[in-house]
C-alpha cells in the first residue's frame, strides 16, 4: 500500500468513535448480499503481514467494458470470516460520510462495497496457509477500484490491508444502451450511461438505416444526489454516484428496418468519444399482419459471474435466464421485464452491473419495464405499500435509468403498441381502485384498442392482481393482492382481455381461462372460437430465489413448475397466438398453449362482456 494511503488511514484510525446509536443497515436481510455487512462498525487493524495485490492495473485497453483481473493476498492470521470487498472509487474513506448529527462522530468507513467474495472461496487451504489469489471480474462504473482484505466476518469487518488502484482505460465512456418504445410506434428511445456531464461534453446519437447515411439526434442528460434518494441505505452506505443518463429520441422510423446507431459524446476541443456501434429492428406498422415475438418475465435481478455477492441462492438463475434470451435474439422483437428489476435495494452500484448484464439484449430490442416493489415501495413516499423493499431509492433509479412511455414516468403505468399487440402496463405499488386514476388508465387502455387491428390485448403487473397458488398469499387466505382481482376481473372480461401476466411471485403458473373464481373453459393447450375469460399467467421466476405453492391446488390452476424461466408470446398473425413457458436452465419449452380466434369471435359475447339487449323495435 502506497505510504500516502497509510498516513490518509493512519490519521483515521485517531477517530475510533463509531455510531453509538447507528441503525443497522440490513435491509430486508437475506435479500441484497450488501445488505448483511455492517461497514459503518468496521475498524482499522492494519497488519504488516497482510498483503493485497491486483493485476493488471489498466483495463479496457482495446475498448472492452468488463475484464477480469487477479487478486493475489495474505494474512498471518488467517479464519474462515475473512472477505475481499472491491470498492469504487478507490479513496473509500469517512471523508465521504457524515455524521448523524453534532454529538456522534463519523463511522471510519460508510461506502458499502460494490462486491465481495470470501477469501478461502476456491481456496481450500487459505485458513491454513493464508495465502489465497481469487479471479474477480470489473465493469466500467466510470471510477477506479482498490480491493481490501477483511477479517472479522460481515458483521464486524476489520480492515487488514488496502491493495493498489485499478482503472479502465476510458472510465467515463458511454455504456449499456438501453432501447426502448417511445409515445408512438415509430419512435425508439436510446438511453445510456457515461461519466460526462454537460459542463464537459455533449451527448448524441448517430443513427439511421444500416448501409446507408447517417443523422444525429441530441440526447437529454440528468443525474442524481443523495438528497434525490428517501431513505437508508440509498442514502448512506448504499449511496454511489450513478453518473451521468442520457436519453435520445429516434423519430419518423420506417416500419420493420433495421437501424445501426452509436452513442456519442462530443468534447469541448471537438474531439468525440464514441461507444461501439449496435443496430436494431423498428417497430412493425400497428396491425401489420407478420410474425411478431415478445419475451416477458419478472424478477430478474443480476448475479455475478465470478459468483461474488452470492447469498443464499439468491438471483442464480438471472444469468441463465439472460444468457437463453440473448441466445435467441435472432427470434425475439421486444422484452417486457414486469417489475424487480435489479433487486439493487438501495445500493446503487448494482443498477451498473444490471444494466452491463442485460446490454446484449437491451441494445438490440426495446427493454420495456414495469416497476415493482423492490423499486419503489418506501413508506410516506406516495406508494401504495409503506414497507422500506426499495431500500430508500422511492422508484428514483429505475425512472432514471430506464424510460418508459409513462404520462408520468413517477406513476409508471403505460400502454405500448406492437405490430398485432397491444400491452397495459400497470403499477400495482400505486392505487389500481375503481375511481383512482390508474384504474381509468387500465379501462382506457384496454377499451380504445382497435380489435381488428390488433387481436392480441395483454395486461401486465408486477404483483399479482389475477390469480396465484404461491403460499405467502395462500397464508394471508387470499390467491393474489388483497382487491386485485375484485377491482379489476369486470374490466378484463368485458374488454376481452386474452392474457394477464403477473412477476412478484417467483414461479411459473398457468390457470384455466377464469372468471370469478370460476374457470369458464377447462385448461388446456389449445383455445379456439369466442373468448371465453382471461387466461392469468405467473412468470415471476427469472432469477430471484424460488416461492413455494399451497399445499392445496385451486380447480383454476392448470400448470404450473417450481423453478426458473421466462415466457415467449408468438403472433402469427390476426388469428393466431402462441405462449410458450421456457425454463431458464435449457431454453426448452415445458408449457405451451395457443389462441385461434377470427374477429367474428372477438366480437361474440360471453360472460359480462356485452350490455344487454332487447328485441323491442
Amino acid at each position: 500500500m502506497a505510504f500516502s494511503k497509510l498516513i490518509f488511514i493512519s490519521i483515521l484510525i485517531v477517530c475510533t468513535c463509531l455510531i453509538s446509536g447507528a441503525k443497522e443497515n440490513l435491509v430486508q436481510f437475506g435479500e441484497q448480499p450488501l445488505s448483511r455487512i455492517a461497514i459503518h462498525k468496521s475498524e482499522f487493524i492494519f497488519h504488516k503481514s497482510a498483503y493485497i495485490n491486483v493485476s493488471p492495473v489498466l483495463l479496457g485497453l482495446e475498448g472492452q467494458n468488463s475484464e477480469w483481473v487477479n487478486v493475489k493476498y495474505t494474512y498471518a492470521n488467517p479464519s474462515n470470516d475473512d472477505w475481499i470487498g472491491v470498492f469504487s472509487p478507490a479513496d473509500f474513506s469517512a471523508a465521504m460520510c457524515k455524521a448523524e448529527n453534532t454529538w456522534v462522530e463519523p463511522p471510519l468507513l460508510c461506502t458499502a462495497p460494490i462486491k465481495y467474495q470470501f477469501a478461502n472461496y476456491l481456496n481450500a487451504d487459505y485458513n491454513i496457509t493464508g495465502k489465497g489469489t481469487l479471479r474477480l471480474q470489473l465493469i466500467n462504473q466510470r471510477e477506479d477500484f482498490s480491493f481490501a482484505l477483511f477479517s472479522g466476518g460481515l458483521l464486524k469487518p476489520k480492515l487488514v490491508a488496502v491493495s493498489n488502484k485499478v482503472t479502465f482505460a476510458n472510465p467515463k465512456a458511454p455504456l449499456y444502451p438501453r432501447l426502448a418504445q417511445g409515445k408512438s410506434w415509430d419512435e425508439m428511445t436510446v438511453t445510456w450511461t457515461s461519466g460526462y456531464s454537460l459542463k464537459e461534453a455533449t451527448p448524441f446519437v448517430e443513427w439511421g438505416p444500416q448501409g446507408e447515411s447517417k443523422t444525429r439526434s441530441p440526447a437529454g442528460t440528468i443525474t442524481l444526489t443523495r438528497e434525490s434518494m428517501c431513505g437508508s441505505p440509498a442514502k448512506t452506505v448504499g449511496w454511489r454516484d450513478p453518473g451521468f443518463i442520457h436519453t435520445s429520441f429516434l423519430k419518423e422510423l420506417w416500419p420493420n428496418m433495421m437501424y445501426s446507431y452509436r452513442m456519442g459524446h462530443r468534447l469541448f476541443n471537438g474531439s468525440i468519444v464514441w461507444s461501439k456501434s449496435y443496430s436494431f429492428k423498428a417497430s412493425p406498422y400497428p396491425g401489420q399482419d407478420s410474425l411478431q415475438r415478445v419475451v416477458i418475465f419478472g424478477d430478474l435481478g443480476k448475479a455475478e459471474a465470478d459468483r461474488s455477492n452470492e447469498y443464499n441462492d439468491f438471483e442464480p438463475a438471472s444469468l441463465n435466464t439472460t444468457y437463453q434470451v440473448a441466445k435467441d435474439l435472432r427470434n425475439i422483437d421486444m422484452v417486457i421485464h414486469i417489475g424487480d428489476l435489479s433487486y439493487a435495494n438501495g445500493y446503487l452500484s448494482q443498477w451498473d452491473q444490471f444494466t452491463a448484464q442485460i446490454e446484449p439484449i437491451a441494445s438490440t430490442v426495446p427493454y420495456m419495464v414495469g416497476i415493482g416493489n423492490h423499486e419503489r415501495d418506501w413508506p410516506d413516499s406516495g406508494s401504495f405499500y409503506g414497507n422500506l423493499d426499495s431500500g430508500g431509492e422511492c422508484g428514483v433509479l429505475a425512472r432514471t435509468m430506464f424510460y418508459s412511455p409513462a404520462e408520468n414516468p413517477d406513476k409508471f403505468w403505460y400502454s405500448t403498441d406492437f405490430g398485432m399487440f397491444r400491452f397495459c402496463i400497470a403499477n400495482t405499488e400505486h392505487d389500481w381502485r375503481p375511481g383512482t386514476e390508474q384504474y381509468n388508465f387500465i379501462e382506457h387502455c384496454l377499451s380504445s384498442v382497435d380489435r381488428q387491428k390488433q387481436p392480441w390485448l395483454i395486461f401486465l403487473a408486477h404483483r399479482v392482481l389475477g390469480y396465484s397458488s404461491a403460499d405467502f398469499y395462500g397464508d394471508e387466505g387470499t390467491t393474489g393482492e388483497p382487491m386485485g382481482r375484485e377491482s379489476l376481473q369486470d374490466l378484463w372480461q368485458k374488454y376481452k382481455v386474452d392474457i394477464a401476466l403477473y412477476g412478484h411471485v417467483h414461479n411459473y403458473e398457468r390457470t384455466c381461462p377464469v372468471f370469478e373464481n370460476q374457470c369458464m373453459q377447462k385448461g388446456s393447450n389449445h383455445y379456439t372460437g369466442p373468448f371465453s375469460a382471461t387466461t392469468h399467467v405467473v412468470v415471476g421466476g427469472g432469477g430471484a430465489s424460488l416461492a413455494d405453492y399451497t399445499a392445496t391446488r385451486a380447480k383454476w390452476s392448470y400448470f404450473r413448475d417450481h423453478d426458473f424461466g421466462f415466457v415467449k408470446l408468438t403472433a402469427f398473425n390476426h388469428s393466431m397466438l402462441l405462449l410458450e413457458y421456457k425454463k431458464s436452465s435449457d431454453g426448452k419449452v415445458y408449457d405451451h398453449f395457443t389462441i385461434s380466434r377470427d374477429y367474428s369471435d372477438i366480437l361474440a359475447c360471453t360472460v359480462g362482456s356485452c350490455p344487454s339487449t332487447t328485441l323491442a323495435s
